[in-house]
């Protein structure tokens, strides 16, 4: 049986964005005290997520680099290292590291960013390399 909307048509649960399942097992991890186990994270989360799809995501992010685990008896305790921020710099990353010529994608980058973006890429570029030079 398929449920209906007040319209009369078929109704679909709303499909997540992409990484969007990660950014809120990231805010889980970082609402958390210290390590914690993936049933946690699958209660702070609700929504009835299977456990698998919990460990699945935990799995993805630990490869990302944007968790540590522990093992804490048969399974893991997981901490975030990345928030949401950290976590899109790691895809620019990977983005970046799957091209063969960096330089012409950093400068499609820069060149399609707005005005103001581009003065702030480049004070966080001069912040850097002040910061080199001690």
């Amino acid at each position: 049986m398929t449920d209906r909307n007040t319209s009369g048509s078929a109704r679909h649960p709303r499909r997540r964005g992409q990484g969007e399942l990660e950014a809120q097992v990231l805010a889980a991890l970082r609402q958390a005290a210290g390590p914690v186990n993936a049933a946690w994270v699958q209660e702070r989360l609700g929504g009835g997520l299977a456990y698998t799809t919990v460990i699945t995501i935990l799995t993805r992010l630990h490869a990302k680099g944007a968790v540590a685990r522990e093992r804490a008896g048969r399974s893991f305790a997981w901490t975030p290292t990345a928030d949401e921020a950290g976590l899109a710099a790691l895809r620019m990353r990977r983005m970046l590291d799957a091209e063969a010529d960096r330089g012409a994608v950093l400068a499609s980058f820069v060149t399609a960013l707005p005005a103001g973006d581009e003065q702030l890429l480049r004070d966080l570029l001069a912040r850097t390399g002040d910061e080199g030079e001690d």
